[in-house]
C-alpha cells in the first residue's frame, strides 16, 4: 500500500543542488562591503595606507630638491622630481595592498569565518573576487591624499578629466591584478608570516625594476628587460604622461587590463582548487 510519499536519495539531492545554482550577487556585495568596513573601522590600517606613500613622496621626492634644474630635467624630463615620482609612488603602493587582502584571508581562516562562509552556498570564486576587489579599492584611499600632498609641494598637473579617470582605472586594475596574485599565492596558507615574506620578495624587485622611481634609460639590460614586462612600469608611465604633458597613452591602460584579467583568471582557478574549509 502506497502512502504517496516519495523518498529522495542523496545523489538526487546533489543533482537538485547542482541544477539550482544560487545567484552570487548578494553574497559578493556582502563580502565586498565587509572588506571595506573592516578597512575604515581600523584607523591604523588607514594611517599606514596613507602615510607610507606620503613619506616616499616627502623624503625620497625631496632628495633632488637641491640639485640644479638642468640636471633634474636631463634625468627626469621635468624640473620637479616629485611630479615625476608621484605616479610611480601610487603605482608601487598598489603592490602592497594585495598583502592586506591575503592577510585578511588568513585571519578569516584562523578565526573560523572562512569555514562558516564556505559552508554556505557562497562560491569560492565569489569569496576570492570580493577579497581582491576589496584590496584594490583600499588602495584608492591614497590617491586624493597624494594629490593634495603633491599640490602642497608645488606640483602642477595637466590632463583632462577623462585622462584622470583612465589613470584611476589603471591603478584599480594594477591593484586588482596584484591582489589576485597575492591571494592566489597564499590561498592554501594559514601562516601570518607568509603574506609579509611574499610581499617583500615580490615588491622590491618589481619596484626598482620599473620606471616608478627612475627612467629605464640607464638600467642594465637585464633590468630593462624586466621593466618592459613589469605592469608597474606601464602604470607609472600612463600616469606620468598625464601629469607632465597632458598626454595619455591608452595602450598602457590596455596592458594593465590584460594583466588584471590574467591574474584574476588564474587566481580564481587557484582559489577553486586550494581555498577550502580548514
Amino acid at each position: 500500500m502506497s502512502t504517496g510519499t516519495e523518498q529522495v536519495t542523496l545523489p538526487e539531492l546533489r543533482l537538485v543542488a547542482a541544477t539550482h545554482r544560487i545567484p552570487q550577487g548578494t553574497q559578493f556585495y556582502g563580502l565586498y562591503a565587509r572588506e571595506l568596513l573592516r578597512t575604515f573601522r581600523n584607523p591604523w590600517v588607514l594611517v599606514i595606507t596613507v602615510v607610507q606613500p606620503f613619506m616616499w613622496l616627502a623624503f625620497f621626492g625631496s632628495s633632488f630638491s637641491a640639485a640644479p634644474s638642468s640636471l633634474v630635467f636631463g634625468l627626469f624630463g621635468t624640473t620637479s622630481y616629485i611630479a615625476f615620482l608621484l605616479p610611480g609612488v601610487l603605482s608601487t603602493s598598489m603592490l602592497s595592498v594585495g598583502m592586506f587582502g591575503s592577510m585578511s584571508t588568513i585571519q578569516d581562516k584562523r578565526f573560523g569565518y572562512m569555514k562558516r562562509i564556505l559552508l554556505t552556498p557562497t562560491g569560492k570564486s565569489t569569496v576570492f573576487l570580493a577579497k581582491a576587489l576589496g584590496s584594490a579599492t583600499r588602495g584608492l584611499v591614497q590617491i586624493p591624499v597624494m594629490i593634495v600632498a603633491a599640490l602642497a609641494f608645488g606640483v602642477h598637473f595637466s590632463g583632462d578629466p577623462l585622462m584622470w579617470a583612465g589613470w584611476v582605472l589603471g591603478l584599480v586594475l594594477l591593484g586588482l591584478g596584484f591582489s589576485a596574485m597575492f591571494l592566489a599565492v597564499t590561498a592554501s596558507s594559514t601562516d601570518w608570516q607568509t603574506p609579509g615574506v611574499i610581499s617583500n620578495f615580490i615588491t622590491m624587485p618589481l619596484m626598482f625594476a620599473s620606471t616608478a622611481l627612475f627612467p629605464s634609460a640607464n638600467f642594465p639590460v637585464w633590468m630593462r628587460t624586466i621593466s618592459e614586462f613589469n605592469p608597474v612600469t606601464y602604470s607609472a608611465l600612463f600616469g606620468r604622461g598625464i601629469i607632465l604633458s597632458g598626454n595619455a597613452d591608452w595602450l598602457y591602460l590596455g596592458y594593465l587590463g590584460i594583466f588584471a584579467a590574467i591574474m584574476v583568471a588564474l587566481g580564481t582557478l587557484v582559489a577553486a582548487r586550494y581555498l577550502r574549509v580548514e
